[in-house]
């Protein structure tokens, strides 16, 4: 089921009203039913993955404290049982074709049979959120849940569901544990935050996806059709992903549960780092928390953190998608965050300058860096991912060049409401605390609900399509 259908639609508020209506053990009833109708709407199996991964990971959670003595053990069936279904449904027929691949070179043609196995939604969020507890409960961070309808409800909370974010025990699950009440303004601001997620998945997300999915269908596209391609869908992943949080932290809200925020305008970012501080927050905080500061995290030489960001990245690259692109992708964003501290010590005066020069140079080498990057994680091809890097601005005809200008042309026209977001929701939000239940606050919003309605059915584009990280 997609946010943007008129199922999701019908079933949100049919869930709503009754939710508001049933005590909290209720609530959380009418939740794990609901969770499971979103999840298998399309393909009930998927419903089998989902309750077999709450079903063991409750059980030896609660062992680890029943049993310390063997907690590690209890800890290694979780990640054996979790990883072994994220590997067979996701991985198994990437590695099983490289493994042909590698017998051939080596002279072998053994009669590997190559299986493709359909990939549940979100089945790589939902394992993250729940190792995650697993480990903090290993770790002494959080306990053990005795009440399994509490904890399926957490694993099974359907807006975060499929595209996340990643929520910890400690955010989430602390508040199925307590009482909830509806308030007015929350849910005004709710609904006008699944508006604001609508427009940019439909409005801007879907037509950037057109103008990106025609560049990209060229065999051979030239340096300006290939480059502005990768700007749409520059803009196609932000607002796409975006908009998916947005609904899924409105629908949430709605219910009475506040999720993390997942982006912070990264299109502001003025180094690599700070770009994964701004981009998909609750997956880099996991491999932070969970892969690099395990590994070693800042400590000892430069050379041992340049290896474990590298490790952490093309791990994060892996999680993404079985293929050579995302695992290049992971690769080219380790190297960069590993070149960018050892500029940090050459050259500080730049990386660390102040001045809005230095900034706006910053920024424009992040924002390039960020866009080669998409291009790896856009191309699935290796060999037309190394053609399109090695095209060249020279010699390219007229009419190509008015082509990649008219896409670009477009895409910036249709960033712009992204840009003016970023740039305006600091202060708007720091003077919206003091004025937001006034009567003008009220019209303001009403207003502005108004002009996003008015947006959203006048220019939402025809072709429309799944969110992009459900193929994660």
């Amino acid at each position: 089921m997609i946010f943007q259908s008129i199922d999701y639609l019908v079933f949100f508020i049919c869930t709503f009203a009754l939710y508001w209506q049933l005590p909290r053990r209720g609530q959380h009833a009418l939740l794990l039913v609901a969770g499971y109708v979103f999840y298998g709407y399309v393909h009930p199996w998927y419903c089998i993955l989902l309750g077999a991964t709450t079903l063991v990971d409750f059980t030896f959670t609660r062992l680890m404290e029943d049993k310390p003595d063997k907690k590690r053990v209890w800890l290694m069936c979780i990640l054996v049982s979790n990883f072994s279904i994220l590997a067979a449904f996701k991985y198994f027929g990437f590695f099983t074709e490289n493994l042909i691949a590698l017998l051939q070179v080596l002279g072998w043609d053994v009669p590997i049979p190559v299986v493709q196995m359909l990939l549940p939604a979100g089945v790589s969020f939902y394992t993250f959120q729940s190792c995650s507890y697993a480990v903090d409960v290993y770790r002494g961070k959080t306990w053990a849940r005795r009440s399994l309808l509490d904890y399926a409800v957490y694993v099974a909370f359907f807006p975060q569901l499929v595209a996340g974010p990643i929520e910890r025990a400690g955010h989430l699950l602390v508040q199925f544990e307590n009482p909830r009440r509806f308030h007015f303004g929350v849910a005004r601001d709710a609904l006008f935050l699944i508006l604001w997620g609508l427009v940019k998945k439909r409005v801007i997300a879907d037509t950037a996806a057109v103008y990106c999915n025609k560049a990209f269908s060229l065999s051979d596209g030239t340096f300006p059709i290939v480059w502005a391609g990768v700007l749409c869908f520059c803009v196609q992943i932000y607002a796409d992903f975006s908009a998916y949080t947005d609904i899924a932290r409105g629908s949430a809200r709605l219910l009475g549960f506040e999720l993390c925020q997942n982006f912070n305008h990264p299109w502001l970012a003025q180094s690599p780092a700070d770009f994964w501080r701004r981009w998909h927050m609750s997956l880099s905080a996991w491999f932070r928390d969970y892969v690099f500061i395990p590994l070693g995290g800042s400590r000892g030489s430069e050379l041992r953190i340049a290896r474990n960001l590298m490790l952490t990245f093309l791990l994060s690259g892996l999680w993404h998608g079985a293929g050579w692109n995302f695992v290049i992708w992971g690769g080219w964003w380790g190297l960069l965050l590993v070149l960018w501290r050892a500029l940090d010590r050459w050259l500080p005066g730049f990386t660390q300058g102040k001045g809005a020069g230095l900034a706006l140079l910053r920024w424009g080498v992040t924002f390039v860096l960020v866009n080669i990057g998409w291009l790896m994680f856009r191309e699935q091809s290796f060999p037309d991912l190394m053609r399109q890097l090695m095209t060249s601005p020279f010699h390219v005809p007229a009419d190509d060049w008015r082509i990649g200008s008219f896409f670009v042309s477009l895409m910036v026209i249709y960033s712009l409401p992204l840009w003016i977001h970023a740039f305006l929701q600091k202060p708007l939000l720091d003077s919206w605390e003091t004025w937001r239940d006034t009567r003008a606050g009220f019209a303001l919003q009403l207003a502005a609900a108004v002009a996003l309605s008015l947006t959203f059915f006048t220019l939402s584009s025809r072709v429309t399509s799944d969110f992009i990280y459900f193929q994660f």
